[in-house]
């Protein structure tokens, strides 16, 4: 082209295959549940009056819901806060028509084929080496309406306990990285179903850490053989001058400023993973110093009389000298957290079913949503696909009810893999 010569040379090589492949990725969309028709022939003889099917293809059995059926509903409400309603409208709107109560009758059948995993995740997390707990309101109708208040006095208005309140207690416990979350909705509280869950605890086995926020709720009176090492969350200490930071920003700013260095030293240990014991003495030997020259700082102000004892500032202060030992605990004792933040964030599944759906209707739907919060949760707190997992305990619903111990989060794919190296074997 335009004079220019062109010179083709032909050269000989050899091609060798690349470790990585070249990718191309197309993501399509589909619908949460998908339906398949299958039409079979059918014949009647006109002598007897039998009716003779042509088989079904391979894998399609009587059932009409697959166990992925059931995984995924119980995925999209208990994991991710969507309503059987607006399940139900996007199916229909999809052409496959799933009615709420259908869903709802679908996952309470499956929960109960589920429920031998569910006790044996309690009976597991009983084991654990530190608990935390907290709860947040909930609403289950049927038992606003039991204890709806009369008019009249106390005695016509029945007990102090039949007017509770509703909560979702949240109980996440940990033991060498492995960690479990529990969910448990009704009149009580976070201690008193925390304390349930340590009666299951083995015999020998050393004191437990248990870290909440100071609420008294939270910590119940327990037998002797049953005692734990306390803790407070210094999160809930820190929120407090967070508070009222804009009418005190100076005094507010150095406290800030000691819980962020300390939580810094905190950070720095895990990124070199450190042991319990390694990291309680990177503790003692950075954050002590700060701690200390806090805990002098906050006496200070109140023994000289530079802030109000009744002002917020005050009162930040009064909370975290009244709880000191406890909340430093992470300076005494290997292992002991900083913060209950690991059970706030479990609770937020139950804030957003709260927020979505509102309520339960009866203990036995907040017994359901238990035990599958309790599970999907569990399983995002071990890298485990919480999808894979509801479905894979529907299939092997009979091996689960045997032996639960080798059925959860954290080994369940070990036990299928023994299963199809036997099946194979054999």
């Amino acid at each position: 082209m335009d004079g220019t010569v062109r010179k083709t040379i032909e050269a000989k090589g050899k091609v060798y295959a690349r470790k990585e492949p070249a990718l191309r990725i197309r993501v399509v969309g589909q619908a949460p549940l998908a339906a398949t028709v299958y039409e079979l022939e059918s014949l009647r003889c006109n002598l007897c009056g039998e009716i003779f099917e042509a088989e079904a293809p391979e894998g399609v059995g009587e059932k009409k819901y697959d166990e992925s059926g059931g995984a995924m509903i119980a995925l999209l409400k208990y994991g991710s806060g969507i309503p059987f309603y607006r399940l139900a409208g996007l199916e229909e709107n999809l052409g496959i028509p799933l009615p709420a109560s259908t869903q709802w009758k679908i996952v309470e059948e499956v929960a109960e084929g589920m429920r031998p995993a569910f006790e044996e995740l309690i009976r597991q997390a009983a084991q654990g080496e530190v608990f935390h707990n907290d709860d947040t309101k909930m609403k289950i109708l049927s038992l606003s309406r039991e204890s709806a208040p009369a008019r009249g006095s106390p005695e016509e208005r029945g007990s102090s306990r039949e007017c509770r309140g509703v909560f979702t207690s949240g109980i996440v416990s940990t033991q060498q990285g492995r960690r479990v979350a529990l969910f448990f909705t009704g009149r009580r509280h976070a201690g008193e179903n925390f304390a349930q869950v340590l009666a299951q605890r083995a015999a020998g086995l050393p004191a437990p850490i248990q870290v909440a926020d100071a609420l008294s709720r939270n910590f119940p009176k327990l037998p002797e053989k049953l005692k734990v090492i306390v803790g407070n969350c210094n999160a809930h200490a820190r929120r407090r001058f967070v508070d009222v930071v804009s009418n005190f920003p100076e005094e507010c700013r150095y406290v800030l400023e000691s819980f962020a260095e300390v939580y810094g030293n905190d950070a720095q240990a895990e990124e070199r993973g450190l042991s319990p014991e390694e990291r309680l003495r990177f503790h003692q030997e950075h954050s002590r110093p700060v701690i200390e020259k806090l805990h002098g700082w906050l006496s200070t102000q109140l023994a000289e009389k530079k802030v109000e004892p009744n002002s917020g500032l005050g009162s930040a202060i009064q909370y975290c000298l009244r709880h000191w030992p406890e909340l430093t605990l992470f300076l005494r004792q290997a292992g002991a957290p900083l913060d209950n933040n690991i059970v706030e964030r479990a609770l937020k599944k139950a804030v957003l079913h709260r927020k979505n759906s509102l309520f339960y209707k009866t203990l036995n739907g907040a017994e359901v949503g238990d035990l599958f919060m309790s599970l999907i949760h569990s399983c995002e707190l071990n890298s485990a696909n919480a999808f894979d997992y509801l479905t894979e305990l529907q299939k092997h619903a009979e091996g689960v009810a045997k032996n639960p111990s080798v059925w959860m989060p954290w080994n369940y794919r070990g036990t299928l893999e023994r299963a199809e190296a036997a099946l194979h074997n054999g």
